[in-house]
């Protein structure tokens, strides 16, 4: 009988401090997240210098609360792996200098691994992804169409030329007086809603699959300006509803269009927006009319944590890819780069 191996996992590119351990690829023994919501929520938004000190702060905190509430010892450890990029600089070099020191440590392998990878293979921490699947990502930080032609292999088909839907949801949250992260609010609202003002759609050229909200959240706030002007109190349900049906009116229908060019055999909704009620509803609807499977990750794996930084590490600790030990923090890492060799 082969024996079990342990990916210890550290997830540092934003506001959210996390460890994990997942044995074998797939079951998660431990899922540990600090998030630092309340100390950016004065703020408005994530302060990197800020987010940066709170990773310093938590980093070994967490990482001991993964490897004892997995019920393991170091020496069970068989790789570390840690998120290289993208994401901010200063918050990813926490983690890549604890991942370092772990792996010299123990004389395990390191494995750099890319964020969005991770969003997308979360999915095979609760079911198995068949080939070739199409990712729709939706993060705070990136939207993007990705095709998975096989195991491990990406190609982006479409991304936003702009801000990315989290950012356009909390953009149009602050507008509407919410705190941050303002997304879920603007979600409840708009579920809430009896009324919807109709807001435009950015479908760009006829046969892209790219996107772009800033002109939407342009619209958002044309409108609450026009209410302000007549001293008019603007109708905030009704907005919210008008801009959640263009964003996922316009995600949804280019996922779809897209998974039936290239032919795929199953959809992957991923990103931290994918906890969006509305999203996940929509995209359900859709996929079991075209009989094309669907799998979301649970509300747990959508935001960003370490679980399924280990889930994609796991593409290259299976084909023995691992990383120097003199490995860089790559905020801006390409994933197509990223894909495993073999």
């Amino acid at each position: 009988m082969t024996r079990p191996y342990h990916l210890l996992a550290i997830e540092t590119s934003c506001d959210e401090t996390s460890a994990a351990v997942v044995r074998n690829g797939r079951e998660v023994l431990s899922n540990i997240v600090s998030s630092q919501i309340d100390t950016h929520r004065r703020f408005g938004g994530v302060v990197p210098e800020i987010a940066s000190r709170k990773h310093v702060e938590s980093i070994t905190v967490i990482l001991e609360e993964a490897v004892t509430k997995a019920g393991i010892s170091l020496d069970d450890v068989d790789a570390v792996a840690v998120t290289q990029g993208p994401g901010l600089v200063g918050a990813l070099l926490v983690g890549v200098v604890a991942a370092k020191s772990l792996a010299l440590a123990l004389d395990v392998p390191l494995i750099g691994t890319h964020h969005i990878a991770g969003h997308i293979y979360a999915n095979r921490l609760i079911g198995e992804i068949e080939y070739p699947a199409l990712a729709l990502v939706v993060s705070g930080g990136h939207t993007e169409l990705v095709l998975l032609e096989r195991e491990g292999k990406f190609r982006i088909v479409g991304r936003t030329r702009d801000d990315a839907v989290g950012e356009a949801y909390d953009k149009v949250a602050r507008a509407l007086s919410f705190p941050y992260p303002g997304g879920p609010h603007v979600d409840r609202l708009a579920q809430s809603a009896e009324q919807e003002i109709e807001l435009p759609r950015a479908w760009l050229e006829a046969d892209s699959y790219d996107f772009s909200f800033s002109g939407l959240k342009s619209a958002v706030l044309a409108e609450i300006n026009r209410w302000k002007m007549k001293g008019e109190e603007p109708a905030y349900a009704a907005l919210a509803k008008g801009f959640q049906a263009s964003v996922i009116d316009v995600v949804t229908t280019k996922a779809m269009r897209a998974a039936a060019e290239f032919g795929v055999r199953q959809m992957l909704l991923c990103g931290g927006v994918a906890a969006n009620k509305g999203l996940r509803s929509r995209l359900s609807e859709l996929c079991a009319k075209a009989d094309l499977p669907l799998l979301i990750p649970p509300l747990s794996l959508c935001s960003d944590n370490a679980a399924m930084i280990a889930a994609a590490a796991d593409l290259k600790w299976r084909r023995g890819e691992f990383t120097p030990l003199d490995m860089q923090a790559e905020p801006q890492l390409s994933l197509e780069r990223w894909s495993v060799a073999t």
